[in-house]
């Protein structure tokens, strides 16, 4: 079932709920009204009935009178179908009848709750027909139950073609109501419709496409195109870096491999070598194969680094003693590089992380610091600090540091600025470090101008406290 039937068939639903209580509320208040009104006008007839009744006994009234009374009576009746009246004693004794039909008998419980109450309705009546008692007080009669009946044919007529218009009128405006839902979801859901043959157009091959906005931008269709345009966007984003990771990553490891290749190749050219060429072969083929293995292994540290943070098991960890570790190992590839170390004023620098890829980030920017202030002499400076929110590693170098453009392309895996073509290197070091600071929840900050240095600062969130 389609989206435009299903909101079509609710609205027409809801409408046609909420027509039918109402017509049925309607009916049945009119009806109620009507039989109010009936009832009302059988209590003042009993009044009458009863007056006539007492006035025309004996010693109250003349022969003329009680002929009066009576012609007055039977043009009273005609004027209603089937009216009765009767007057019932102190015995509940019929004594007196008047008008047409045949009379129906009423309950002898049904007198008694008149006599109690001073007038009733008697429940249940059906067809229309309508009966009444009156308790009619005499002093020289007693109390008298004075009882009239009639059919209330005029609300019979009436609620039939009641009946009648309010089910013509429910079916009308229930078609004019499905008939409007359909043509309202229709445009309601016409930009969803575009929506799809543009998606459509869209393939993995060409994310460049972007859904067109039609209408209001703030209602929720508006709001979707905006999302997905979004989510577009970041797919480019990421199908681009994907590409441009692939060829640079493929780029990189082509060039060892063809060193490596080209080494051996050369040696099998020639039948007979000094020990001296074999040597220097295989020191050339050794570290084409170390530089292959660094390669690797920064490729699978920038996968793991990109994981999925929930499955990255993370724990309190002491920055510090991170940093002590890394410029141990620092020391080992770098041994003549001189570093700084400065803990500043704070007692503890615990944060929530992974420590082997805190101390991959760690070791890779100070790696970099040493690289660069290898060939100037400088002195590296590592230093650990705590602000408000966040705890902060400065790392500082007196290396020849960056251009702006040079800057802005940083993060980019195997970009190598044009003053660092000479270093040794693939890269992967700040993409790397920048990955694994965003698995937590961190940042990494780069500043730099040409002939002052760079300084790089990894800051980590404080950790609320439990």
């Amino acid at each position: 079932m389609s989206i435009r039937l299903r909101l079509a068939l609710q609205f027409g639903s809801i409408l046609a709920v909420t027509l039918l209580l109402f017509a049925l509320a309607i009916y049945f208040a009119t009806q109620q009204s009507r039989r109010n009104e009936f009832t009302q006008s059988l209590f003042k007839r009993t009044l009458v009935v009863g007056h006539a009744y007492v006035a025309g006994q004996e010693g109250r009234a003349d022969v003329g009178e009680e002929a009066s009374y009576r012609r007055y009576l039977r043009q009273l009746y005609r004027t209603l179908p089937d009216e009765q009246g009767r007057v019932y004693n102190a015995k509940d004794q019929l004594v007196f009848r008047e008008g047409q039909g045949t009379a129906r008998p009423v309950p002898p419980a049904w007198l008694a709750e008149v006599r109690r109450t001073g007038q009733a309705v008697l429940e249940p009546e059906t067809d229309y027909h309508e009966t009444v008692g009156l308790l009619y007080r005499d002093e020289q009669l007693g109390p008298l139950v004075v009882v009239a009946s009639s059919v209330d044919e005029d609300s019979r007529q009436q609620l039939n073609e009641l009946r009648q218009l309010l089910a013509l009128g429910f079916l009308a405006a229930v078609a004019a109501a499905g008939a409007g839902s359909w043509f309202f979801a229709g445009r309601a859901l016409r930009p969803l419709r575009r929506m799809v043959r543009e998606v459509d157009g869209i393939t993995a091959t060409d994310l460049s496409q972007r859904l067109t906005r039609a209408g209001e931008t703030t209602d929720e269709i508006g709001l979707l195109t905006q999302r997905f345009n979004r989510l577009l966007d970041r797919l480019e984003a990421a199908f681009v870096g994907q590409r441009t990771f692939v060829r640079d990553a493929s780029h990189e490891l082509r060039t060892p491999l063809t060193a490596l290749i080209g080494e051996l190749e050369v040696s099998l050219l020639q039948a007979e070598r000094p020990p001296a060429e074999y040597r220097r072969v295989l020191q050339s083929t050794l570290d084409s194969a170390r530089q292959l293995n660094s390669l690797t292994n920064g490729l699978l540290q920038i996968a793991r680094a990109s994981d999925d943070p929930s499955q990255v098991p993370m724990a309190a960890v002491s920055l510090d003693d991170l940093l002590l570790q890394a410029h141990e190992q620092l020391l080992r590839r770098h041994p003549t590089c001189r570093v700084d170390l400065d803990f500043g004023e704070t007692e503890s620098f615990i944060v929530r992380g992974n420590e082997a890829l805190i101390l991959s980030a760690m070791l890779n920017v100070l790696d970099n610091a040493c690289k660069f202030s290898k060939d100037t002499g400088g002195t590296v400076t590592a230093t650990l600090a705590r602000r408000r929110n966040h705890l902060s590693l400065l790392v500082s170098d007196e290396g020849p540091g960056l251009s702006a453009a040079d800057l802005q392309q940083v993060f980019v895996p195997f970009f190598r600025a044009a003053s660092a073509r000479a270093v040794p290197g693939h890269g992967i070091g700040l993409p790397l470090a920048a990955r694994i600071m965003a698995l937590h929840g961190g940042t990494v900050r780069v500043e730099s101008e040409p002939g002052q240095g760079t300084q790089v600062w990894l800051e980590w969130p404080v950790p609320e406290r439990s």
